[in-house]
């Protein structure tokens, strides 16, 4: 399976390897660099040489290069570079270059944990938290005095049951699940204000925190909107199949239950709409003016907005006024960022003023885009709806909450 694993910086520098097979050099990571370097923005996730196999992801600014021998489903093994992420993202809060050589005892002991001969093993945060526990400035010192480490002497009771997900013997004073519906709307709109694409990656994450063995059923006022799904290990797949009903015994603790993926554009509701115009002409000062509105967000506030607008390479400098938030220019970069915040619908944010244009420049096919960045809360864009949440198995009642989260993704706007 996996024989060799590198952690590569910015630079291009391995600054972390691991192997568990046999030792593969690290001059088999040029061939991932030689990609990098031909297209930054666009490394293939797999790459054949002629001994091996190289499967690559790019997070915090990291890179993680796998090695295998011989084929193997590469969405297994990029999956579960994405679950290494995710563990160090648990344990130490992020996942960078710095945040790893602090921790270089820690992050090898779970590798350790996670990969058995090449094989993943043990790879639910709460069973490596029993394992290996996470890193604190007082268990650090007494490890440096006493030479322990972090490593448990007991294996985790749930490594022996049917569900290795869940500890067994969990209590809790307070029992409550909370569930966070958040979807990132993905659309590219073009010059006459029509949607050429659009659709909604969607994800449930979950914080449950109950005693016991409790066994959870949530359903879905609208479950016929997934396109496509992906579901925890802990999901019985058979009643979705049958019921569209998710039945499952949660982890305990912060954990992704499910994505989604809705592309029926009829289910895709814009919820902000930009109103732009760029007049520019050869020779003269040219024009610049931007609304922002919110459009379909049965009155959710619409907060955090952010517009990064890539402008042409003739335009020298910006010279606007704005009714709310604070813009910049970037000339090297000739990016215009416009920091809106939230929006009034009573006064809508508007940016306008002149641009300063190259002499004898060629502006007969100036294209620039414009990305928007914006948060609405207690909002779901697609209308799903969660029905109810049922417990079985446990006398008591917990506490259950239930949050919506519309985010911006790839949200594009062609000038």
């Amino acid at each position: 399976m996996i024989h060799s694993l590198f952690i590569i910086n910015p630079s291009g520098d391995v600054f972390l390897e691991k192997h568990w097979k046999s030792v593969v050099p690290r001059s088999v990571c040029d061939y991932y660099l030689e990609a990098q370097r031909a297209n930054p923005d666009d490394v293939p996730p797999v790459i054949a040489t002629p001994h091996h196999y190289l499967l690559s992801i790019q997070r915090g600014g990291v890179s993680l290069v796998a090695v295998c021998m011989t084929e193997v489903p590469p969405l297994f093994v990029i999956e579960f570079l994405h679950r290494v992420v995710d563990t160090f993202e648990d344990y130490f809060s992020e996942c960078t270059e710095s945040i790893i050589k602090e921790n270089y005892v820690v992050v090898y002991e779970l590798l350790d944990e996670m990969l058995d001969n090449g094989f993943p093993l043990a790879t639910e945060s709460n069973i490596l938290k029993e394992l290996i526990k996470p890193p604190n400035i007082l268990r650090t010192i007494a490890n440096t005095v006493t030479g322990k480490s972090n490593v448990s002497g007991t294996l985790p009771s749930g490594q022996l049951s049917s569900i290795p997900w869940r500890r067994t013997g969990v209590k809790y004073t307070n029992n409550e699940a909370y569930f966070d519906v958040v979807e990132e709307v993905d659309t590219i709109i073009d010059k006459a204000g029509a949607t050429v694409f659009a659709d909604i990656q969607g994800y449930i994450d979950c914080c449950v925190k109950l005693s016991g063995m409790p066994d959870l059923t949530l359903s879905f006022m609208n479950p016929r909107l997934f396109d496509d799904v992906s579901f925890h290990p802990c999901v019985r797949y058979k009643r979705w199949e049958g019921e569209r009903v998710l039945s499952f015994i949660p982890p305990d603790g912060n954990f992704r239950l499910m994505s989604y993926h809705i592309n029926s554009q009829s289910a895709v509701a814009l919820p902000i709409y930009v109103r732009h115009n760029l007049i520019v002409r050869s020779g003269e000062q040219g024009r610049l003016d931007i609304t922002v509105g919110p459009k379909q967000t049965l009155g959710r506030t619409v907060e955090g907005v952010k517009l990064e607008i890539s402008m042409p390479k003739c335009i020298l400098n910006c010279s606007l006024q704005s009714n709310q938030g604070k813009y910049n220019f970037d000339p090297v970069a000739k990016i215009l960022y416009w920091e809106v915040g939230r929006i009034d619908v009573t006064k809508l944010p508007n940016i306008r003023g002149t641009i300063s244009i190259q002499s004898g420049a060629n502006t007969s096919d100036i294209n620039p885009s414009l990305n928007v960045h914006f948060i609405i809360n207690q909002l779901a864009v697609s209308r799903l709806k969660v029905n109810r949440l049922d417990m079985y198995g446990e006398k008591y009642k917990p506490f259950k909450g239930v949050k919506y989260i519309t985010k911006a993704g790839r949200f594009q706007i062609r000038m």
